[in-house]
Parts: structure tokens; C-alpha cells; sequence
């Protein structure tokens, strides 16, 4: 199955093995230069299929960056968070959807008609890329939302986002794995979930405030998960990348 084929069916793939648990990690490449993230993908030796591209190395190394990844055979997430008038949002997903990157993100904070001026934009584009609506930040707890004038928990608005970008017509949701279960019960298969704030057992949480373990992530029904520091200021981020990925299975395992 292609990494296509895999973004638009209705379940997350079993993983059965290493290799399968591959599509369904990927590692954040946050840094300020393309050369540190090359750098790191060379030293995880093949771990991982997917990398993400956030905003920080994006600025400074532009469409070229994703481009590179692709020639390498890698599959690219490219989250820019993109959150402005319809219009504009609409005129950013246009001038990236023929990169080539399989993932683009979205906030679904933006509200109905700016995400489906961006769906109508992806779906012009032909290979565009699936879009996902961001709900809420996973450096994010209550206190944060009550200052920004939202009452409810983070799982209340993380569901009311998510429902209100399905309708929308945007295919996946990033969520942390606090909310990820609720959201697999509420959404069905058919919704694409991906997942940060993945800690491994014994790591520290950094500035993230609703973490789990890859295994918990998994077991909730992630169809993928995004792992950062764990990996990329690891001593042997090909090691730790592996870890993850027999924990992925070995979750995968246990649920079946």
C-alpha cells in the first residue's frame, strides 16, 4: 500500500512488523537550518517513511526542503498550521499543494468556511495533499484555553473542532492522545487522526501538557504519531526511533 493508498483508507493499516509500524511514525524535523535536518535523517538510517516539516525549518529552507525529502523517497507532513481569511488560506494551500507533501495542516479553529476554501483548493490540485484540521495545540490545558476564552476542557472543544472540520470536508484531525480515543468513538474509521505529544515511558514532557506513550497512542486508535525530541536529541536517534516502532507493534499486536 502506498502512502497515498494508506492516507485514504477507511482504518489504520495493521502493523504486523517494523516495516509497517515505518508509515505510521513520524518524526518532526524541528530545526532551523535544512542541513541539522538532513543531517538527522541520514542518522536515523531508514527508520521511518514519514518526516514532518514544521514552520521553524520551513522559513528557513522554503519548498526545497520538501522537495529533497521527496527525491530521497520519503514521505513528507508538511504542518504549517495555515489560519487566515478564506481567502488567503485558500491562495496558501494552492501555492504548496504541488510539492508534493502527503499531509498539510490546517487550524480548524479557522472555522467552517475557511477550511473548506482550503478542501476546494487541495482537491484543484491533482496529488494535492490531505489536509488536517488542527483542534487544539497539545502545549494546550484548560488553563491556557480559559485564558483565550474557551470554558470547556480540551477534550469538549478538541471534539466540537474536529466534528465541525469533518463537516467541513478536511479528512483528518490532529489530536493528542488524550483526545484521540474519544475522537476514534465519535469520528468512526474513516477519520484520520494524528498524533503528537507521543512520549516514550521515562521521557520528559518538555512543553507539552497532554502526552502518552507510543503504545497508548496506538491502542487509542492513532493512525499516526508524530515524535520529536525523543528521537531527534537522542544519543542514537536510530535506536530510539526503532524502540518506538517495536512499541508500535507490539501495541498493534495487543489490540488485535
Amino acid at each position: 500500500m502506498t502512502p497515498k493508498e494508506r492516507l485514504q483508507s477507511s482504518s489504520p493499516a495493521p502493523v504486523a512488523s517494523p516495516a509497517d509500524a515505518r508509515e505510521r511514525l513520524i518524526v518532526a524535523l524541528d530545526f532551523p537550518s535544512s542541513h541539522e535536518a538532513l543531517d538527522l535523517v541520514d542518522r536515523l538510517d531508514g527508520a521511518c517513511r514519514w518526516f514532518k516539516v514544521g514552520l521553524e525549518l520551513y522559513l528557513t529552507a522554503g519548498n526545497s526542503i520538501v522537495g529533497t525529502l521527496k527525491d530521497r523517497g520519503f514521505s513528507v507532513f508538511l504542518d504549517l498550521k495555515l489560519h487566515d481569511i478564506p481567502n488567503t488560506v485558500a491562495s496558501a494551500v494552492r501555492s504548496v499543494a504541488g510539492l508534493g507533501a502527503g499531509l498539510l495542516t490546517v487550524h480548524a479553529s479557522g472555522g467552517p468556511v475557511m477550511l473548506k476554501a482550503a478542501c476546494e483548493s487541495a482537491a484543484a490540485v491533482e496529488h494535492g495533499p490531505t489536509l488536517l484540521g488542527v483542534t487544539v495545540l497539545t502545549s494546550m490545558d484548560g488553563d491556557q484555553l480559559h485564558c483565550v476564552g474557551v470554558t470547556g476542557t480540551p477534550a469538549s472543544q478538541v471534539l466540537r473542532l474536529a466534528r465541525m472540520a469533518r463537516a467541513s470536508g478536511i479528512q483528518g484531525l490532529v489530536c493528542s492522545p488524550e483526545e484521540v480515543g474519544e475522537l476514534r468513538q465519535a469520528l468512526g474509521t474513516q477519520a484520520i487522526l494524528v498524533t503528537p505529544g507521543i512520549r516514550p515511558a521515562g521521557s520528559s514532557a518538555g512543553d507539552q501538557k497532554r502526552i502518552a506513550t507510543p503504545a497508548a497512542a496506538i491502542e487509542a486508535g492513532a493512525s499516526y504519531l508524530v515524535v520529536g525530541r525523543p528521537i531527534t536529541q537522542a544519543a542514537d536517534p536510530a535506536i530510539a526511533a526503532r524502540s518506538i516502532l517495536d512499541e508500535i507493534v507490539q501495541a498493534s499486536q495487543h489490540g488485535s
